[in-house]
């Protein structure tokens, strides 16, 4: 329309057409609604930061006057800014809360599964665009916006009592629930008891259960939790499930290993359900060192059944290995010898171990038959004679193949997109 005005949005829409291409369309939108109707277009280009890599320029001005009522105009801005953020983030359009427990930093420094797993799936959305805000210790490192009410885990610290900043953390959460679309809970239990209060629905990826004692939590939110099991063999009956989705990892963080270090490895907290103890005598009986790696979680069974057979020889204690030598401890053991005593709900080391070229020995619990394909990537056993044997046969298996095998099924992107095919399910039908 010649001489009349041009909004700022759409004077913008050239500049930032040419550098952000998936802008260009709503560009194209304003420009079309100003011709059409004759008024200047109001809108808001969100600072994203995805956006904002790529030279978007940012802007709240309103320039002239929509037709549009004033009460109308805010509810119009609302939907602009949800498709720009759709745009801007290949319509990832979803605000999330996740509520990380606070034992450890997130990311943990070394030990801390559930830490980790929300560490992988907060990255994960935050590289697809989402709006996500992470409630974890104030130590944590992320890209997500980060709330964090207590200064550090409560196992990093002896000051911090786990009773009062469990609450106050989980508090915090759900007193900003009305911010979110959903929260994701991968703290426990606990954050159920606040889920009627509030209006947002709540995911919660159960990690396993302590003991059966806490399955009436579980039980009394069944109907509003949507529970995700980390794996088929972890579910209870009594629980209704929304869906299990199995952990992912960043295979980028694990590189091919040679297996060359000439030694069997033990990887995990120590404890009687880990199996420290079946892992030495498999090593013994096989005359190959065993390396121990792992937090010791049980003090007493530590100083019983692993310290006094400790030679720094055949059998070493390292403590627990962080992410800097991670890949490198697991990439040059012969074999992972993960002879747990429990029901394992997942198992992190047992993936990380394959993304290494790694064979696992595993006992036949849990989980471990959802993971361990025999001769294929380890060997499922039974007992220490069965362990013995296929730790001698695992020098046969092909470490690139072993790789692959968690490529297809275990990586971070596939497990990210489970839980947004999730999220959208949810928010769309409220199931």
């Amino acid at each position: 329309m010649p001489g009349r005005p041009t909004s700022d949005a759409a004077a913008q829409c050239g500049d930032v057409g040419v550098r952000v291409p998936f802008l260009a369309h709503l560009c194209s939108v304003l420009r079309a609604a100003e011709e059409a109707d004759g008024w200047l277009a109001t809108t808001v280009l969100v600072a994203d930061p995805y956006a904002a890599a790529f030279g978007a320029t940012v802007t709240s001005r309103a320039s002239g006057r929509s037709p549009l009522e004033a009460s109308t105009v805010a509810a119009h801005r609302r939907s602009e800014e949800s498709f720009t953020r759709q745009i801007a983030s290949g319509g990832a359009e979803l605000r999330i809360g996740v509520l990380a427990p606070i034992a450890w930093r997130v990311p943990p420094r070394h030990y801390g599964p559930w830490e980790q797993f929300a560490s992988l799936l907060t990255e994960g959305l935050v590289a697809r665009g989402f709006d996500v805000t992470l409630f974890a210790t104030a130590d944590s490192i992320t890209r997500a916006r980060l709330v964090g009410t207590v200064p550090t885990g409560y196992e990093e610290d002896p000051t911090v009592d786990a009773k009062v900043w469990e609450a106050l953390h989980i508090a915090a959460a759900f007193e900003r629930a009305d911010e979110f679309d959903l929260i994701h809970n991968g703290f426990d239990f606990l954050p159920l008891s606040f889920s009627r209060l509030v209006d947002t629905p709540v995911v919660t990826t159960i990690h396993g259960f302590s003991s059966k004692q806490i399955l009436p939590v579980y039980e009394r939110y069944n109907d509003i939790g949507h529970y995700v099991a980390i794996s088929d063999a972890d579910r209870d009956e009594r629980l209704a499930y929304a869906a299990t989705i199995h952990h992912g990892i960043d295979i980028g963080d694990f590189d091919l290993g040679a297996g060359d270090g000439a030694y069997l490895l033990f990887f995990g907290r120590i404890h009687p359900d880990k199996g420290t103890a079946a892992a030495m005598d498999v090593a013994e009986r096989i005359g190959i060192p065993l390396l121990i790696a792992g937090i010791i979680q049980d003090r007493d069974y530590f100083e019983r059944f692993v310290e006094p057979r400790l030679d720094g020889v055949h059998l070493s204690y390292v403590g627990p290995v962080g992410r800097d030598r991670r890949a490198e401890v697991l990439g040059r053991a012969t074999a992972l010898l993960h002879l747990i005593d429990f029901d394992e709900p997942f198992g992190f080391s047992v993936v990380e171990a394959m993304a290494c070229g790694t064979p696992v020995i595993a006992r036949r619990r849990g989980s471990m038959a959802e993971i361990v394909q025999d001769a294929e990537n380890g060997f499922l056993v039974d007992t220490v004679e069965e362990a013995v044997a296929a730790t001698r046969a695992s020098k046969e298996l092909n470490r690139r193949a072993v790789r692959a095998s968690v490529e297809r099924r275990f990586g971070v992107g596939r497990m990210v997109d489970d839980y947004v095919a999730l999220y959208r399910r949810i928010v769309r039908t409220g199931e």
